[in-house]
């Protein structure tokens, strides 16, 4: 085989892979994460599911591929830039978007529960986000408010904290999502994390 065979051949993978995550993202908003199969996601782009199972070789893994490409969707919408531009109000905007897709948020919060245990396909993709969260929101946390929030606590320790708020509101959310506001209550804790106005008197602005 040449290199231009075996650089189509890529290429069509990529294209079809591209296709499946597409279609699993579809059948996720209609049918939220119980109801969507391998069944349905290879019907939609027009696979056998032994044939999906090429690319993707369990349930698991085409749903932690969709997280990916979502947290770096994400990622370039709402935290794009270096991290001293970065402010809570994008981090406010993404959770009034993640109100907007709820079988995408429903499929993170199964997975990020089911992942605790040992050897399951998404354990590696939340250790590692978490991680990579932690840092970020740290980076963002003293951005906004310099070296210390509210009783003298550190970015970093508070950053586990915010991530805590994070999953837990979209945990409740999704039970009464008539009863919780994701976007409000995330606010008011926003409110509570540094004393007076955001970001005016802090160490990074003196």
């Amino acid at each position: 085989m040449t290199q231009e065979q075996r650089g189509g051949r890529a290429a069509q993978a990529a294209e079809r892979r591209a296709a499946i995550l597409e279609a699993a993202r579809e059948v996720i908003a209609e049918r939220g994460y119980r109801g969507t199969s391998l069944a349905a996601v290879a019907e939609r782009v027009g696979l056998t599911q032994p044939g999906l199972l090429h690319y993707f070789p369990s349930k698991e893994h085409l749903l932690v591929a969709v997280l990916e490409e979502r947290d770096r969707w994400d990622a370039a919408a709402f935290l794009a830039g270096p991290s001293n531009s970065w402010q809570l109000t994008h981090l406010e905007q993404l959770v009034d978007y993640n109100a907007e897709r709820p079988g995408v948020i429903q499929t993170f919060t199964v997975l990020a529960g089911e992942s605790v245990t040992d050897e399951h396909p998404a354990r590696e993709y939340f250790i590692e986000r978490y991680a990579q969260a932690r840092a970020r929101l740290a980076e963002l946390l003293r951005a906004e408010f310099g070296d210390r929030l509210a009783g003298g606590r550190t970015p970093e320790q508070v950053a586990p904290l915010l991530i805590a708020v994070l999953d837990g509101l979209q945990t409740q959310w999704l039970l009464a999502p008539e009863e919780v506001d994701m976007g409000a209550a995330f606010r008011d804790f926003v409110a509570l994390l540094g004393p007076g106005e955001r970001a005016a008197g802090s160490d990074s602005q003196k």
